[in-house]
This record gives structure tokens, C-alpha cells and sequence, in this order.
């Protein structure tokens, strides 16, 4: 059996007492040596009005760390479409393709628009043959831990995310149906889009370039049914939502429709980690992770990540604990064969062809450790 490949999702973080300026140069360090290490990716997420991430335009990071690696395939984790059109992403996409061909991979994501009505989820156990137990606030068989649900409706209801929504889209325009707008993009890929009446569009550079189209999403709802239902890639967010990661890729894989592309399901499944030599330094580097998940589910923001004795100094109410509860007890922390055991039971449990991982330490020198680490004890699997 071959190994599981594992690949990189980064934030493109910033620390506390640092800047954008830093982050970014240590991203594109961070790819080099995630090349060198031998993961089989590396992405970024697009993120926006976060003191605490550099990450807001991952097409313009990918040009930057594109020219500073040479092999390792290269990715947006994902594309935000709700404010963006089918045109731009491939334009975009396609002038990266022209100066790198063959490296980049397009993932899409639905950037917290509400879910049409029609979007019913698909049961657990309908997607065999990686078939499990429904679990709500538990484990799976092979110990996975499946936390109780967490609501995003306070964080897409907030003034912030409201701000974020009107600096981000013109006044007055709608944002276009998700499935439609993924079909769009396809089409313009391909080179096969046409208006009702016949009339055609042709995207130059973008037309016919290699990209990997992925979906990325966090239920079994209609990022799973569009990926599945086209013959996508889907990556399924267990670090942003572990309690509904099994029907997510349950719901991808009972919708699959074999494609060109792709004659299987493909799915990949991320998780927050943090290796160190041993558990109790781990845990000292991943202190500031509880702090820095609250700012984002508060509303707030991301903040600058913390260094531990920022985060020790926090008086954490009933509450505010409860917030983060899913997110910090499904962190990965530990040792390096610690870390890679855990990351074999979410393979196992998900069924995941692939594992994305994304560690955030205060200090540069530590996580790029850390995939050190993880990457010598994965080869050793």
C-alpha cells in the first residue's frame, strides 16, 4: 500500500510583535522546505480583516512561492467565489498556469454564503465503502474524536463579517449560485462555454490549462454534492469543522459521478497540528492556539498569534472555554509518532486518500520543525 500523501494548508500567520512582511517570507520558506521534506502540496487559504493572517489573495502568494520552488505542486485551500466571478478565478489561475504549467491546483470554496434550501445532507452510511457510525459528540470505533456541532451563525451574523461582505462585493451584485458558478468555471477551462443564444467566451491564458479543480467543504451539502456530482477533488475541513467531517466525505462520495478527470472519489481531509521532540514541548508551542481560535469564532478576527506567555495571561471564562472546546480537544499535539498515529486514525476514520495539515506556532523556527519532524516520521510509516 502506497503511503498516504500528506500536504500543507497555510494562513499565511502573523505573530505577535511581528508583520504581513515577515509572514509572507515565512511562507514562501516554509514551501521551500515543505518541498525538500517531500509533501505532495502546499495551499493557502484566502482570508480577509484578520489583524492576525496575511493570507487575503492566494493567487498573488502562489506567484511569489511559485517562483521560489520548482517542483512541489501549489494550491489555493480555497478560492473565496462569493465575491468573485467564474472569469476572474480562471484568468487568474490561467496566468499562473502560463509562467508554471502543470503546477497549481484550483480550489473552490462558497465563502460562508447560506445554503440553498434544496442543499439536503446526505445521511451518514450512504457513502460506502468508508461507511461509519453516525457519532455526535464522541468517538469513532477507531477512537477519531467527532465533537458536538458548532454554530457558525454568530460569526456570519456579526458586523464584521457583514463589513467584510460589502468591502468585498459591489454594491448591489448577488453572488451567483454555487453549482452554477463551478460549472462556469469548467466550462471556461475547457473551452467549451457558450451563452443560450451561442455565443462564446474564451479565456486566454486559462483556456486548457493543467489545473487540478478542487472543492473544499465542511458538510455533506452542496460543496460535497457539486464536487461529487462532477467528478471533482473534495477536501473536506476537519481543523475548520470536525463534527460533520464524516458526512462530509460521505456525502462527496454518495455523489459521485465518475468524470474525465477522475474515475474514483478523491478526497483529502485537513487537521491542525503541532509535532515537537516531545509532548510537553508541543504543547507549549500549540498554547496560543485556544486564544487565537477564539478571536476568529468571537468575531473578532484572527489576532496576531500569541507567544505562550500572551496566551497564559488570558483569564478564560466558562464560555469562551466552551467556544474553542472542538477545535483545541481535535488539535493534533505531540510528539512526532504521537501526531503521525493520530493522523492515521482521521485517514482511517475518513477514508481520506490524503491528509492536509496546518501547524501555526508564535515562532518561524518552530513549525517549520514541526513539518520536519512529521514528514520523517511519516516516511518511516
Amino acid at each position: 500500500m502506497p503511503p498516504t500523501p500528506l500536504a500543507v494548508l497555510d494562513l499565511v500567520p502573523i505573530s505577535s510583535g511581528s508583520t504581513a512582511t515577515q509572514a509572507l517570507l515565512n511562507s514562501v520558506d516554509l514551501a521551500r522546505h515543505a518541498e525538500r521534506l517531500g509533501y505532495s502540496r502546499y495551499w493557502f487559504a484566502e482570508h480577509h480583516l484578520n489583524p492576525g493572517v496575511a493570507g487575503t489573495s492566494p493567487a498573488v502568494v502562489l506567484a511569489l512561492t511559485a517562483a521560489a520552488t520548482s517542483t512541489i505542486r501549489l494550491g489555493a485551500g480555497a478560492v473565496q467565489l462569493g465575491h468573485r466571478t467564474a472569469l476572474s478565478t480562471v484568468e487568474e489561475f490561467g496566468l499562473l498556469d502560463a509562467l508554471h504549467p502543470g503546477r497549481f491546483d484550483l480550489g473552490l470554496g462558497r465563502s460562508g454564503r447560506p445554503a440553498p434550501t434544496s442543499a439536503v445532507p446526505v445521511p451518514v452510511g450512504a457513502g460506502a465503502p468508508h461507511a461509519t457510525t453516525p457519532v455526535v459528540d464522541g468517538r469513532t470505533p477507531n477512537g477519531l474524536r467527532i465533537p458536538a456541532r458548532f454554530s457558525f451563525e454568530k460569526v456570519l451574523a456579526s458586523p464584521r463579517f457583514a463589513l467584510q461582505k460589502k468591502l468585498l462585493t459591489l454594491p448591489g451584485a448577488e453572488s451567483q449560485p454555487y453549482d452554477e458558478q463551478v460549472d462556469d468555471i469548467l466550462a471556461l477551462l475547457a473551452g467549451t462555454y457558450a451563452t443560450a443564444d451561442g455565443v462564446e467566451a474564451h479565456v486566454i491564458p486559462g483556456e486548457g490549462a493543467d489545473l487540478q479543480v478542487w472543492v473544499l467543504g465542511s458538510s455533506a451539502g452542496i460543496s460535497a454534492q457539486t464536487a461529487g456530482a462532477r467528478g471533482l477533488r473534495f477536501a473536506a475541513n476537519y481543523h475548520v469543522s470536525p463534527a460533520t467531517v464524516l458526512e462530509a466525505a460521505e456525502g462527496y462520495r454518495a455523489a459521485f459521478e465518475p468524470s474525465a478527470e477522475l474515475a474514483q472519489p478523491y478526497v483529502s481531509v485537513s487537521a491542525d497540528v503541532v509535532v515537537a521532540e516531545d509532548e510537553a514541548t508541543a504543547r507549549e508551542l500549540a498554547t496560543g492556539y485556544g486564544l487565537w481560535v477564539h478571536s476568529i469564532r468571537s468575531a473578532a478576527g484572527a489576532i496576531p498569534f500569541p507567544t505562550p506567555d500572551e496566551a497564559r495571561a488570558h483569564a478564560w471564562s466558562p464560555e469562551e472555554r466552551e467556544l474553542v472546546a472542538d477545535r483545541v480537544e481535535t488539535q493534533f499535539v505531540g510528539s512526532p509518532r504521537q501526531v503521525a498515529d493520530q493522523l492515521e486514525t482521521l485517514r482511517d476514520a475518513t477514508g481520506a486518500d490524503e491528509l492536509v495539515v496546518t501547524t501555526i506556532t508564535h515562532d518561524h523556527a518552530d513549525r517549520v520543525r514541526s513539518y520536519e519532524l512529521l514528514a520523517e516520521e511519516w516516511k518511516r510509516r
